[in-house]
């Protein structure tokens, strides 16, 4: 079988990847063991807003241009409901908090996103006295149903192998790549934090911050919006909400912990007034670098391997951009974003060729 593209991984970065391909009429099969659970277990909000510190999240602009039309088209392909649309409402915890938000909000950059008026709050479920900074142009997607709609979608056209691609067996052929019974121009890498064992971009500083969330039900909340305070609260339906998330540098398994369960209900319960009920507890490890930036690029040596990751904890806003960047970087010969270019670690990959001998 010869294709163009071999695409490794179908969490957010990779099926922003393949709409590239698809868009652009190239031919792909993916591989998809679905070890890392981080995108199927994401919040899924898009927020151009840094809210601990009122200030712009990286490329915020160019990426909210290209993320929601992106999940819109989705919707069409996929003939589902994917994109949410609703602000987010930063809870105030004292007067000088409003009073940074307003200044924050007089900013050029922050204007399009900060309403300039504090949102009393009138929801008799959550204790807010100070009120809400209202974000707008934010949302959520419903990026566990992306992930399913898309899989079946591939599976249908017969490009998608659900199985981990084993690196010893795939072979550089001078011109591409070959993988058992399938030759590809190129090979691309998108499996989040499992990209840890692999050998082509282990030297990349991908960390990795394991996050848990809550699924609860709370029929008296009545809420209609995402609101942001020691937690994210955000509406999913039926009287459901996503409550997260926590952060674990350390540990980098799957598996979900009675801590972060306490952590995250001790905090709920400083937000919340009304009764509510625990229904799931999800755990996944975000694939987080050093520098807070993404890695796209080619391999140093090899010229047909390629990597698309480190989205963090912003993977839907982020990942549309990075993945066009990295396509038009293979196709046209684009320049990448050097602040995503994998490029800057150099001198990480001449020590991790010295460390190997």
């Amino acid at each position: 079988m010869e294709t163009d593209y071999i695409v490794v991984g179908l969490g957010l970065g990779g099926i922003a990847f393949c709409e590239q391909l698809r868009e652009n009429g190239k031919r792909f099969v993916v591989f998809d063991g679905d070890s890392q659970q981080s995108s199927s277990v994401a919040g899924g909000v898009y927020n151009p807003v840094v809210l601990k510190r009122f200030t712009a999240a990286w490329r915020s602009e160019e990426q909210l241009k290209i993320a929601v039309p992106f999940y819109q088209k989705l919707e069409q392909i996929l003939s589902g409901k994917l994109v949410y649309p609703m602000p987010v409402y930063r809870k105030f915890a004292s007067v000088e908090e409003q009073n940074l938000w307003f200044e924050a909000a007089d900013k050029p950059s922050l204007a399009p996103y900060l309403s300039p008026r504090i949102i009393q709050n009138t929801n008799t479920g959550i204790d807010a006295p100070h009120g809400f900074g209202e974000v707008w142009h934010t949302g959520r997607i419903a990026v566990k149903a992306l992930i399913e709609k898309y899989a079946d979608l591939l599976l249908s056209q017969d490009c998608l192998r659900k199985e981990h691609l084993d690196y010893e067996v795939l072979e550089g052929t001078g011109t591409g790549v070959r993988y058992k019974d399938i030759k590809a121009r190129q090979i691309v890498f998108a499996e989040g934090f499992g990209m840890l064992s692999n050998p082509f971009f282990k030297y990349l500083p991908l960390r990795g911050a394991k996050g848990e969330l809550l699924t609860i039900r709370a029929p008296e909340l009545n809420l209609n919006s995402i609101v942001k305070s020691s937690v994210f609260l955000i509406p999913v339906g039926e009287d459901r909400y996503k409550v997260g998330a926590t952060y674990n540098w350390k540990d980098k398994t799957n598996v979900t912990t009675s801590r972060a369960r306490e952590e995250l209900l001790t905090k709920l319960k400083s937000l919340l007034k009304c009764d509510f009920e625990v229904i799931k507890q999800e755990a996944g490890i975000r694939p987080t670098v050093a520098d807070r930036r993404p890695l796209a690029g080619r391999h140093p040596q090899e010229n047909n391997v390629y990597v698309l990751n480190g989205l963090g904890t912003r993977g839907t806003l982020v990942g549309p951009y990075v993945a066009k960047q990295l396509y038009d970087f293979i196709e046209t010969g684009a320049s990448l974003d050097e602040e995503i270019d994998i490029s800057r670690f150099r001198s990480r990959f001449r020590k991790y060729q010295a460390a190997q001998g």
